[in-house]
């Protein structure tokens, strides 16, 4: 599949987000892996096969990511990635010292970082700290460096996205792990956004540790990694047969793993020509989208600056349409063959404020109208204009459908 190619379902997607096609040499090596035999555990023939493709699975995620083979553990997806270093470090820590007690999220992460915070707070007896974002959405520095002036020595983890799944804006994460390495705190970021949009290097951040899934760069869902530096412990969510460094029990699905590492190398290959290729194509989106409903309001870091240390990624649109409801948006779109969203795709028929909006200080009235716009591997400028073209009629008719309400 090629940039253009159409989707079944969809003329125009923009929902890449949420996920994105898998690609050709995702596909070709997990049809290729999944027609073999053999568990990678297995000491036979077969099973050094599948432990050799998995390796080298492993090498390349590695080696694409700024991480060594042995901090590669791989991992049903985004999700339990995140999780398991969540709930993981939190066990470790306080198992290493009971003072450590103190769990510190930004309050706009992703569900799969919020959900087994909270889960602690309420089963485990952490306390949950959720740092402050500015309108933007980026976390504050200085809230940190003040949560940890006075807690240093309580906090078991610090865990801060590399970039907001909803409006895109980019954290400060080498800054987060700077100040949380001098209390010897160590500090997660969920990359599953970033990856494939902007340079991602575990061993350049200063992270101790970094999520990454399968799906969003173009590969198989039900794979992904939790990079995890050598010298950090983790205590194992799943118990069973000690796999990958016995932190996550499982048999590991080779054909899965060498479709996440083939998206992923294909996803990398020219990052610098694929930002900004997708750059002009999102504000040139942004642009007609506020030429047509000049009262709509970008959310998220914006402008967006450039080069190696963008504000926002260069795949996301986000705006807040007044008057507007985000159902009648995405139905209408839906109708004219355009796939959108109005935010985390895991939230999608919740109807209730999303919590990145409240916590960058957005009216629940305002994001009722939110509509999230996220471009792909596979976007062209035929996609914009489909979406520029109907846009305005689109926002007109939810307007009406909403005062009819």
């Amino acid at each position: 599949m090629s940039p253009g190619a159409p989707l079944p379902g969809a003329e125009v997607y923009l929902d890449h987000a949420a996920t994105t096609p898998v690609r050709p040499a995702a596909l070709a090596a997990l049809t290729e892996v999944a027609g073999r035999v053999g568990n990678p555990s297995s000491t036979h023939g077969p099973g050094r096969a599948a432990r050799r493709t998995v390796e080298e699975a492993r090498e390349l995620v590695a080696d694409r990511l700024g991480a060594h083979p042995t901090e590669v553990v791989l991992t049903g997806g985004g999700t339990e990635a995140d999780n398991l270093a969540v709930c993981g470090l939190y066990w470790a820590r306080t198992a290493a010292d009971p003072r450590r007690r103190r769990v510190v999220v930004s309050a706009v992460e992703h569900h799969a970082v919020l959900d087994p915070a909270r889960w602690l707070a309420e089963r485990a007896g952490a306390e949950l700290v959720l740092l402050p974002v500015d309108a933007a959405g980026r976390v504050e520095p200085a809230a940190l460096e003040a949560e940890l002036a006075a807690h240093g020595d309580e906090t078991a983890l610090v865990s801060v996205m590399w970039a907001n799944n909803e409006v895109g804006t980019v954290q400060p994460v080498a800054e987060v792990a700077h100040l949380a390495r001098a209390h010897g705190v160590p500090v997660h970021a969920d990359a599953v956004q970033a990856v494939g949009q902007v340079p991602v290097d575990l061993a350049a951040s200063g992270l101790d540790a970094l999520t990454v899934s399968a799906h969003k760069v173009g590969g198989p869902v039900g794979v992904g990694a939790l990079l995890l530096r050598r010298d950090v412990a983790v205590a194992p969510v799943l118990h069973g047969g000690g796999q990958e460094r016995g932190v996550r029990s499982g048999t590991v699905p080779a054909a899965l793993a060498a479709a996440f590492a083939a998206a992923l190398d294909a996803a990398t290959a020219d990052l610098g020509g694929t930002t900004a290729r997708l750059a002009v194509l999102r504000d040139r989106l942004v642009a007609g989208v506020l030429a047509a409903v000049p009262d709509a309001v970008v959310r998220g870091a914006w402008p967006p600056g450039g080069g190696d240390a963008p504000a926002r990624l260069p795949a996301n649109a986000h705006v807040t349409i007044p008057g507007c409801d985000s159902e009648a948006l995405l139905f209408l779109l839906d109708r004219h063959g355009i796939a959108a969203s109005a935010g985390s795709a895991c939230r999608a028929g919740v109807q209730q404020p999303s919590h990145v909006l409240s916590a960058m200080g957005v009216p629940d009235a305002d994001s009722r109208g939110a509509l999230r716009l996220t471009l792909g591997w596979i976007s062209t400028d035929a996609d914009v204009d489909a979406l520029l073209a109907v846009i305005g009629d689109v926002v007109a008719r939810a307007r009406a459908a909403s005062a009819v309400r």
